[in-house]
């Protein structure tokens, strides 16, 4: 399992540097995220031994039942809680995670403010922006985007460095990343994490800095999850 593990994640990093090559930032400032939600500590332990250090989740519970042992043989290990985060898990989010890519709300943003200065612990963190203005998703309608960055900053002190995105599933999502782009220059945050394991090198093509990679790596996730 080791092998193919390195054998999957090689091919993607190189993936990601012909893309960034031909089209996006340097390769070296373009961050794969490996997206290990619902797999096991067995089943992330070979990518962890062949190099790959960051890594999303998208449930508190969940990243608590796993990192903490792992961590412990991989110290160097930088955690992105990449699903919606609910006020009433900020502490925890906060206590476990490295970074907090979907701030979505003023609420959130002030909860995670205290928790952040109460654990001493200033995180970077993205907005989540709802590019396609999807009910079924969350995130921040992108004509709210730029002045949610600047509360954000000002009202609540967080340590914006960027974007966050999923496109609408079933549409080419280069439009969507270039509206993304000019969101973030206006915002001014120099990051934007968008791209996995379908478009990942679209995103790149766009500026992507961070895409975040899941099925690609690990495989695919039960329909019932």
């Amino acid at each position: 399992m080791e092998a193919s593990a390195a054998s999957k994640l090689a091919a993607i990093q190189d993936r990601i540097a012909k893309a960034a090559s031909r089209f996006g930032p340097p390769a070296d400032q373009v961050t794969l995220v490996a997206v290990s939600k619902t797999f096991s500590s067995g089943e992330i332990e070979p990518y962890l031994a062949a190099g790959q250090r960051v890594f999303g989740e998208n449930r508190v519970q969940e990243a608590k039942e796993k990192w903490p042992d792992l961590r412990e043989r991989y110290g160097d290990v930088k955690l992105h809680l990449i699903g919606p985060l609910q006020t009433n898990k900020a502490r925890e989010a906060v206590a476990l995670f490295d970074v907090i890519e979907t701030v979505d709300r003023d609420k959130l943003a002030g909860v995670l403010a205290e928790e952040m200065k109460r654990a001493g612990r200033q995180l970077p963190c993205f907005v989540q922006v709802n590019i396609g203005l999807e009910a079924q998703k969350a995130g921040v309608e992108p004509s709210q985007t730029v002045a949610f960055v600047e509360r954000c900053r000002v009202e609540h002190g967080l340590d914006i460095i960027g974007l966050m995105c999923i496109p609408p599933d079933g549409v080419p999502p280069g439009p969507y990343f270039a509206q993304m782009v000019g969101l973030a220059k206006a915002a001014g945050v120099s990051a934007l994490s968008m791209g996995m394991s379908g478009d990942f090198e679209v995103g790149i093509g766009m500026g992507a800095t961070h895409v975040r990679v899941g099925s690609a790596l690990f495989g695919h996730r039960p329909k019932t999850v």
